[in-house]
């Protein structure tokens, strides 16, 4: 049998999985890349050259139908219309229209009225002749049918019958160049009329010699028939739009409990708010949302997403209501800093060095699940922040300041008007109360509750536990954290312009601490940890003195020397034993044996002109020695004794 062919005796086969030219069957065999495996294509011998497909690289249909007619040795006229299998023609059968179906019908009961004639006597010329009139088609036709469904099982007779008809066969042929640019053209995220394309496509067609092209209507209908929807939809609506034409998949939330797992984002709200700064401008909204409930557990309110504001609300929340096990979060900056998630071995924003220090998730054994940035599916808070952005924004209260929630959906009275904050912050209060306390809600926990009601029924089931923090993790969130450098000597910590030093800092003299303090109370005392969250100290704030201020050196000079004397103390306590009582412990008490010294001669050395050297003088003692010294001495000034010239050895003995 057969095994390979070219591109003309594919489209010869008329195999519906296949388009209907050689061109377009080439551009198949382009885009789907068949010629990069040597064992699916190769180079056609012979005068002319080519490529020829093996039978495997085709689909299940083609290579059937490609089979039959290399076993009946290419002859047309036993080449079959549709697949000869049985799910073929059924699934071809599925494909038509309802008028093609319609029309199957038709044909069918005409040959049903044929062998209806014959049954009774009627010849077979006859039978075809009256069925032909009773039904009003031709003879010809019903021959055509009945080889059809020659040798076919009677039970595929009407898929069998159904009309041959594939898409491109109705599309006029037209130049690849044509083709080429205007499907370039349409399909561009400028979304221009396919009759601008048309026109721009044939006008270049008339500059490079490629006329005559297709009517408009025809390449209309080819561009509908050949460019999936989902590939229009990527090209000239964007990614956002084709995701959409994807089903959205259904997460449901029943098998948590209350406070097992909370997820987490931000919202900017389209209302003017004024800042105690006098600012006008759009604020965040951050919150946690309990996951099996729909609860809005904490919230905050500030000018941008960042990390303090982050760690607040989920301070807020522990707080409140407790340690969840999971939270889902997008890995946008604030959520990703060092501070929250710091140490997460599965954290894919930001560099993750050893020196950093526990983010508060890793601190309170919060496990952090990573959702795709902007997806709603993934977060259920962007179903929520839907609902409060109309009931908060939208609100008769915000009369004014409501800014549109797009710049073409700007409203008549945009920016008359701008809400204080502390007055904004109450507003939002309410609504989220209302929220949550608001009845009727059908989700599956809910089942007609509130929200509200919905968290605390499970709260009060016996399978639901939920930690709570220590007091001393009460720091992990009520003060900022920052990574800082102890000051050399005394330990002191310098930070935003303020000195702070503690007496435990002088044993982390020079190494990097993490402090947490009150951003909005700098001068209060702050809390000093290692870099693995172990607390140090609390160091106060040292507060800086004017030059002349004599009382405050007078006090800054009493609280050294009460620190000095408590140095003092604290080395006396110590030191157990005094000298005289350690030499004792070592023996030093008892006088060592005095060694017999060597008494060698001492000879004076003398740097003069020359002379004799004097005799040797004997040293029994110092007394004598010092005595013979001063007399040579005398001698030496009256000329009687001869010097002796001194070289030195060295620059030590010079």
């Amino acid at each position: 049998m057969k095994e390979w062919f070219s591109l003309a005796e594919i489209v010869e086969a008329r195999s519906p999985e296949l388009p209907g030219t050689v061109r377009n069957l080439n551009a198949l065999a382009v885009a789907s890349n068949w010629r990069a495996d040597p064992a699916r294509a190769r180079r056609a011998g012979g005068k002319g050259g080519g490529w020829e497909y093996h039978l495997s690289a085709l689909p299940p249909g083609a290579q059937a139908r490609l089979a039959l007619l290399s076993r009946a040795g290419n002859a047309p006229d036993l080449a079959p219309t549709v697949d000869d299998t049985s799910a073929g023609v059924w699934a071809r059968f599925e494909a038509i229209s309802d008028k093609q179906k319609a029309e199957c019908r038709r044909r069918l009961a005409c040959l049903h009225a044929v062998e209806q004639l014959a049954a009774t006597g009627v010849g077979a010329t006859n039978a075809v002749l009256q069925a032909a009139a009773m039904n009003g088609t031709s003879p010809a036709s019903i021959y055509n049918w009945q080889k059809l469904v020659k040798g076919v099982a009677r039970a595929d007779w009407l898929a069998v019958l159904a009309p041959s008809y594939q898409a491109t066969a109705s599309f006029s042929d037209c130049r690849e160049e044509v083709w080429e640019a205007l499907t370039s053209d349409w399909l561009r995220a400028e979304k221009p009329t396919f009759s601008s394309c048309y026109r721009r496509v044939r006008k270049a067609a008339s500059k490079q010699g490629w006329l005559p092209i297709p009517s408009e209507r025809a390449l209309r209908r080819r561009v509908e028939a050949e460019i999936p929807a989902g590939v229009i939809a990527l090209a000239r609506e964007g990614k956002d739009k084709a995701k959409t034409l994807y089903p959205a998949q259904t997460r449901i939330r029943t098998h948590f409990h209350a406070m097992q797992a909370v997820n987490m984002d931000g919202h900017k709200l389209d209302v003017f708010v004024r800042l105690h700064d006098g600012r006008i401008t759009r604020v965040q909204l951050l919150g946690l949302q309990d996951l099996y409930s729909g609860t809005i557990l904490a919230w905050r309110i500030s000018e941008t997403e960042n990390k303090e504001t982050v760690r607040l609300v989920i301070g807020d929340m522990v707080e409140r209501h407790g340690i969840p096990e999971k939270i889902w979060l997008d890995n946008g900056r604030a959520f990703a800093s060092k501070w929250i998630s710091g140490r997460i071995p599965n954290r894919y924003r930001f560099t993750i060095r050893d020196e950093d220090p526990q983010g508060i998730l890793v601190s309170l054994g919060i496990q952090p699940m990573w959702t795709k940035p902007y997806s709603g599916q993934s977060k259920p808070i962007e179903r929520a922040w839907r609902d409060l952005a109309d009931n908060i924004a939208k609100h008769p209260f915000c009369a004014g300041a409501y800014t549109g929630n797009s710049p073409e959906a700007k409203p008549e009275n945009y920016g008359n008007a701008a809400i204080p904050i502390d007055e904004f912050r109450g507003h939002v209060a309410r609504e989220i109360e209302e929220h949550n306390t608001r009845s009727g809600r059908q989700s599956a926990a809910c089942s007609g509750r509130s929200f509200l009601e919905t968290f605390k029924a499970s709260l009060a089931e016996p399978a639901s536990i939920v930690r709570w923090p220590t007091e001393a993790q009460r720091y992990l969130w009520l003060l900022a954290a920052e990574k800082v450098t102890a000051q050399r000597g005394s330990g002191e910590i310098h930070f935003y312009e303020n000195r702070y030093w503690s007496v435990e800092l002088n044993a982390h003299a020079g190494q990097k601490v993490i402090v947490r303090f009150d951003p909005d109370r700098l001068q209060d005392n702050i809390k000093v940890y290692t870099l693995d969250d172990r607390l140090i100290c609390t160091a106060a704030c040292i507060a800086a003195t004017g030059f002349d201020d004599v009382d405050a050196a007078r006090t800054h000079a009493r609280d050294r020397g009460a620190y000095q004397r408590t140095l003092r103390e604290q080395a006396r306590l110590h030191q157990k034993m005094t000298a005289a009582e350690l030499a004792r412990l070592y023996g030093s008490e008892q006088p060592a044996s005095k060694p017999e010294p060597t008494k060698p001669a001492i000879k004076r050395l003398a740097i003069a002109n020359g002379g004799a050297a004097p005799a040797p003088i004997p040293a029994d003692d110092f007394e004598e020695s010092f005595a013979a010294g001063l007399a040579l001495l005398r001698n030496q000034r009256q000329g009687d004794a001869e010097i002796i010239p001194f070289t030195p050895r060295s620059a030590e003995d010079g």
